[in-house]
């Protein structure tokens, strides 16, 4: 069974690792930055067969260059996005990724919004879903529209309730504070943000979180369970009953949410 690792990177991503003692090799997610593969690599002798990546950003790609000339036969997976320029597999919604070694078979999901070409990667209980999903929140949007994020945060929501949740920054209590202006009572909420500020005082992860955790506590995956008074209108917005416009008004708050 292959085990899992976030390695830390940058200031608050996380690079995946996924790794299987019985061939000796690994994955990686969205490695920003060389460095901390290496070493983890080195560390455990082991070898780089594949690298997944989820958009074009440079904190989940600048590694991958130099992660590709260490280890020449590992093989890239990127979405179809122009401004990455690597020599990479380029894959899209319905596309499924069977790696031989760590033996892992992955779903590859188009989940636009925060980049036009953002993807994730769902198999073997796992999602890596980049900027699009966080724990306890989501991605802002650069280059999508609400309608796409929306639409990216619905699907990804209907996944198995034990799939485990790899996303690309440690955000959880940042997010946890938004979130706790907008369901003040939500019991799941506040134990979720116990647990994730005692992993933090620990020198532990937040993640992966679990997506039944996340339906119960994520404001922007409980769209239609918010009270009405609690959605943060602007001033020169009227309040809508659409999804959409509850999420829209939503993700605009927190894009203007104290860090």
């Amino acid at each position: 069974m292959p085990s899992l690792r976030a390695l830390p990177a940058l200031r608050d991503n996380y690079i995946w690792m996924l790794a299987e003692a019985a061939s000796g090799c690994a994955l990686v997610v969205d490695p920003g930055e060389a460095g901390p593969v290496l070493h983890a690599l080195a560390e455990d002798g082991r070898t780089l067969s594949a690298i997944l990546l989820t958009h074009h950003h440079g904190d989940h790609i600048g590694g991958t260059a130099e992660l590709k000339a260490a280890y020449p036969d590992a093989t890239i997976y990127a979405p179809h996005d122009d401004r990455i320029h690597l020599p990479a597999t380029q894959v899209g919604n319905g596309d499924v990724i069977h790696i031989a070694a760590p033996a892992a078979r992955f779903d590859v999901i188009e989940v636009h919004g925060h980049t036009r070409s953002h993807i994730a990667y769902h198999g073997e209980g796992l999602l890596f879903c980049g900027d699009t999903l966080f724990s306890l929140g989501c991605g802002r949007m650069f280059e999508g529209t609400p309608e796409q994020m929306l639409a990216s945060l619905d699907r990804l929501a209907e996944l198995p309730a034990d799939t485990q949740i790899c996303c690309g920054h440690e955000y959880t209590l940042a997010n946890a504070g938004f979130a706790a202006t907008v369901e003040p009572d939500n019991a799941a909420l506040k134990s979720r943000t116990e647990d994730a500020r005692a992993q933090r005082e620990r020198g532990e992860p937040t993640l992966p979180a679990r997506m039944a955790d996340e339906r119960a506590a994520n404001p922007f995956l409980r769209i239609d369970a918010i009270a009405d008074d609690r959605i943060p209108w602007p001033p020169e917005v009227e309040p809508s009953p659409r999804r959409v416009d509850r999420f829209a008004a939503l993700r605009l708050a927190k894009d203007n949410f104290p860090a």
